[in-house]
């Protein structure tokens, strides 16, 4: 393993882009999304995805070069057109706007249209609680899940993400995960590994419950908790698909593949100012609610307190090919 600070990790990442056909301000947030992944421990969505973005920037899978167009076609409303490229660049020329609308109107729906993968959606989401916005936030994937019942894949794996504001400037908890029974990106490395996988993960091709990550790999995942995490998959992919006019999860093509369509995947965002509906009982009440939590030992608010790393451990083998993109 390689010691690598996150300052490096990012202009790396920033080289690697640039090199591979991207406008150096469409790199600059992807690298920063790639590094911040990392700081924060979240392997599957870090370098992991740096190869892939630079083949897809090759082949033409994602436009490295295009300006998102934003519009606001409601008072509460704001639509960023990602027109194919990456989604960070879109989430950025969007985000002033959508703080703007959720501050005059106490709540606005913001999306992100037509992009590449978003990779990991907290990453967004803290960014609107930073600004005092409670953030909820919801991004569809190509098919990975089937419903109940069912053997086909037919949802993606389809994350939701939270994100509320601590009323200092900071973050007083926040979550992200996928509404499958885990990330994909665990199964994949679970293969790589030659390690089995709990049942309840997956099924095979043929419906049937298995522990065998490869099979798993060419049947299907399931939803976490059942129906009911199907039920909340349904509810991200009419956000994050339907609403935004993207692709649905089925017409989504293998997110990794060198060649292939573009993506066009969207994501919603629920941006709501605390200070329009409860303010200053707010903060009380989440205060409460805090404490209530950690008078319990052992129990936490998800993503509380949570520091970034400034150096992280990186396999050799990954580090050297991510060096070698540059």
């Amino acid at each position: 393993m390689s010691r690598v600070t996150v300052s490096e990790i990012e202009s790396v990442a920033r080289a690697a882009l640039v090199a591979a056909g991207a406008a150096p301000n469409v790199a600059k947030h992807v690298a920063h999304a790639t590094a911040v992944a990392e700081s924060n421990g979240n392997r599957i969505c870090g370098l992991y995805y740096l190869e892939s973005y630079c083949t897809q920037l090759g082949t033409g899978r994602v436009d490295g070069t295009v300006e998102p167009i934003v519009t606001t076609p409601k008072p509460g409303t704001v639509i960023a057109d990602a027109r194919l490229g990456f989604a960070q660049p879109a989430f950025a020329a969007g985000f002033e706007h959508a703080v703007a609308a959720a501050r005059a109107n106490g709540i606005c729906s913001f999306s992100v249209a037509h992009s590449h993968t978003a990779t990991s959606l907290g990453y967004f989401t803290e960014q609107l609680a930073f600004a005092g916005m409670i953030a909820i936030g919801a991004t569809n994937a190509s098919p990975r899940v089937a419903p109940p019942g069912g053997s086909q894949a037919l949802l993606g794996t389809n994350p939701i993400a939270m994100a509320v504001p601590d009323g200092s400037g900071g973050i007083a908890f926040q979550f992200d995960f996928a509404t499958s029974a885990v990330a994909f990106g665990t199964i994949t490395m679970a293969a790589a590994r030659g390690e089995t996988i709990p049942e309840g993960w997956a099924v095979d091709a043929a419906g049937n419950p298995t522990t065998d990550p490869s099979a798993a790999v060419a049947g299907s995942m399931l939803s976490a908790g059942g129906h009911k995490g199907y039920g909340i998959g349904l509810l991200v992919e009419i956000l994050a698909g339907a609403l935004t006019g993207s692709n649905l999860s089925a017409d989504i093509p293998p997110l990794k593949t060198p060649e292939g369509p573009p993506h066009n995947i969207g994501q919603h965002y629920l941006v709501i100012d605390p200070t329009a509906h409860a303010d200053g009982v707010f903060i009380e009440r989440l205060q409460q609610l805090a404490e209530l939590v950690t008078e319990q030992p052992g129990a936490r608010l998800p993503g509380a307190g949570r520091e970034r790393a400034t150096e992280v451990d990186i396999d050799d083998a990954l580090w050297t090919r991510c060096q070698g993109l540059c």
